[in-house]
């Protein structure tokens, strides 16, 4: 007998450990990961290198060609913007102080959501995002919204880009800075806003290792399929 599939949707503000944890948790259940955030990153990386991302904001005909003529999908492990692999290049600090302007965009948000909302259909699915619980899966079998302080967050993002780039060019502060921003961008946008769902189980990752945070999903993750009735044969 095999157990049923759900759908585990995990929201939460930026460097959280959202990301990060979902494709763990993905890979010990043996579920497929999907990468909203990357999705609207991709879409914040082809503003910025056609320098057209303020237009976007201001001209309803303009937004609507770019939108139409973007294709972004997602690999096991890539994602690609109009047939080119853009792994690397969409995890930029500009991309990443660009990235809530563009995902604020309704035109944008609903190409996408249409597209998450595909991929998500079969279940057996861990997708993280800000929108997961509240508008793509509200009827999403587990939902998770993972915070932390602003202080461990910005620490975070700081190792991260560290890690792929000796020369850093921002500090920690500046990084703090930005963080508080996004989030009061994401929580105050008019469409599809970050916040934590009704039955969404909070998870503060503040003093957790992603170890940790993996095997608190996980465990229940587990309770909610066992849970499930109607398994399938």
């Amino acid at each position: 007998m095999t157990l049923k599939k759900i759908v585990i949707a995990i929201d939460g503000p930026a460097a959280s450990g959202k990301s990060t944890t979902a494709k763990l948790l993905a890979q010990k259940l043996g579920y497929v990961y999907i990468d909203t955030g990357a999705m609207y990153r991709a879409f914040a990386l082809k503003a910025l290198t056609q320098d057209v991302l303020e237009r976007l904001q201001t001209d309803e005909a303009f937004l609507r060609q770019f939108v139409d003529s973007t294709d972004v999908r997602l690999s096991e492990s890539s994602v690609w913007l109009d047939g080119k692999d853009v792994t690397t290049e969409i995890r930029t600090n500009d991309v990443s102080k660009s990235v809530s302007k563009v995902s604020a965009l309704k035109a944008v948000r609903e190409k996408l959501s249409a597209i998450q909302k595909k991929l998500g259909e079969a279940k057996g699915v861990v997708m993280d995002g800000r929108d997961i619980g509240t508008a793509i899966f509200p009827n999403a079998e587990l939902k998770i919204y993972m915070l932390a302080s602003v202080q461990e967050r910005a620490k975070r993002r700081y190792a991260e880009l560290k890690a792929k780039n000796a020369e850093l060019g921002v500090t920690i502060e500046e990084l703090e800075a930005e963080i508080r921003r996004r989030d009061e961008e994401d929580m105050n946008r008019a469409v599809s806003p970050l916040r934590k769902a009704d039955d969404a189980i909070e998870l503060d990752t503040s003093a957790l290792t992603i170890e940790e945070q993996v095997e608190r999903i996980y465990k229940l993750a587990l309770e909610k399929i066992n849970d499930c009735k109607g398994a399938v044969q």
